[in-house]
């Protein structure tokens, strides 16, 4: 078992990064980008296909570059080094979303892109080291507090940023702007103590030249894909991710901008909501890490799986859900307090489902190619994220948002019978017989 300050040091990457996600990805610069900078009309069609496409080429090159990457820092000990650039890269271009203004679309794209592609392949980098934190049976637990003190730095960063910034809104554009240097700042200063205690371990005792080393991992990468049979629970795993990770991603990046669009939310209801599905959120990870260690991290995925199926329905169905529940007591129900009730219950199984499978992946992963195996993790997430994104962006265009949310719906259920397919304990069993390899 890892130092506690190392583990420490190790979550405190999530507790940084979770302020890149919620101010953004999901609560202020999607809904500045689609309102503000593209501003195309009330049902904002283009800005959500334009935004859709944006995070979904930054997840493509992450797809592209996250399997070679993990196993070249599998054979030349270097994940902190790609760990600390992807951190850089993130900041960097953060920050740089202060220029955008009104009209300046594709100023915007590109700096989305390259921020998102660096916030997303950093998480890839950084899952890597989770195996060598603790054993097995300790990982769920790990994993949750990880995700847990992720979303008390989304709750802490992004209620700093709406008291001080003030509400979404379009007069409040000049403060607004603020909001990509300040993600940059919080992530820059938040992550410093995993740099500081979170410890590379040494897999060779060479030190090869750089291109040594990537050629070695190309070919570290290519055993993996021949032998990718022996790890079969882990392969079908990951299929069951790619659906669940493309529900997961259109809910990440468009609850807020639905909540504007659909619910026509009041700016307290858009600051509640965020304040509670950070809390429930928060709970859900540590509540659900600990649960996983006690009846299995595959049987808490299937459950976070149909926890989501549930709440997909409830967001399609929330307006009509405030006239039902108007026409029974007689009293004024507004979708957005339904929304909000709705918002604590996906809240649960935000974290509690990218928890259970980081643990999953720990688990059936070999410890000598971790980050190798996590960068096939980081593949599926991207491209169902892609794909995910970009099928909500199409179908939204031709039919309108509501409508097009009901796709989650598909994605979860599909994930959930896949996964039935997976033997946990096999797959632990073929990662444990490859240690050595």
């Amino acid at each position: 078992m890892a130092p506690r300050r190392e583990i420490f040091g190790w979550a405190m990457f999530d507790f940084a990064g979770q302020a890149y996600t919620t101010l953004i990805i999901t609560v202020i610069f999607g809904v500045v980008f689609t309102r503000m900078i593209v501003g195309d009309g009330p049902d904002f069609r283009l800005g959500n296909l334009l935004w859709s496409l944006s995070l979904s080429v930054g997840y493509a090159l992450v797809a592209l570059v996250a399997p070679v990457c993990g196993a070249i820092m599998d054979h030349a000990s270097a994940k902190k080094r790609f760990l600390f650039a992807s951190y850089v890269l993130t900041v960097f271009s953060t920050a740089c979303l202060y220029f955008v203004t009104p009209g300046q679309i594709w100023l915007g794209v590109v700096l989305i892109i390259i921020s998102n592609f660096g916030y997303a392949v950093g998480q890839s980098f950084i899952a890597g080291f989770l195996p060598g934190l603790g054993p097995p049976d300790k990982l769920g637990r790990i994993s949750g507090f990880g995700w847990a003190l992720g979303y008390v730095g989304g709750l802490i960063s992004t209620g700093i940023v709406l008291l001080g910034l003030g509400g979404v809104t379009q007069d409040n554009f000049d403060n607004l702007r603020l909001v990509g240097p300040l993600a940059a700042f919080f992530f820059m200063v938040g992550a410093l103590p995993t740099f500081l205690w979170l410890r590379e371990s040494k897999n060779n005792t060479v030190r090869l030249a750089k291109f040594e080393s990537v050629r070695c991992g190309f070919k570290r990468l290519a055993w993996t894909f021949r032998e990718l049979r022996r790890f079969r629970d882990l392969a079908v795993f990951l299929a069951s991710l790619f659906f669940s990770m493309a529900g997961l991603s259109i809910v990440i990046s468009f609850a807020f901008i639905y909540g504007d669009q659909v619910v026509r939310w009041a700016p307290l209801y858009q600051m509640l909501m965020f304040v509670l599905t950070q809390i429930f959120a928060a709970a859900g990870a540590m509540g659900f890490g600990l649960l996983q260690d006690r009846i299995g991290a595959k049987r808490t995925y299937d459950l976070t799986l149909l926890l989501w199926i549930a709440a997909v329905v409830l967001i399609y169905a929330t307006p009509q859900i405030a006239g039902l529940l108007q026409w029974v007591s007689g009293l004024v129900v507004h979708p957005q307090q339904v929304f909000l009730v709705v918002g604590c219950l996906a809240g649960l199984g935000l974290g509690a489902v990218q928890s259970s499978a980081r643990a999953l992946v720990g688990r059936m992963s070999p410890l000598g190619k971790a980050a190798e195996f996590f960068g096939f993790w980081g593949m599926a997430v991207q491209l169902a994220a892609i794909f995910g994104i970009l099928s909500l962006g199409m179908l939204q265009a031709l039919f309108g948002l509501q409508l097009a949310v009901l796709l989650c719906l598909v994605f979860f259920a599909a994930a959930r019978v896949i996964s039935a397919l997976m033997d946990e304990r096999r797959g632990e069993q073929a990662a444990f017989q490859t240690m050595g390899v």
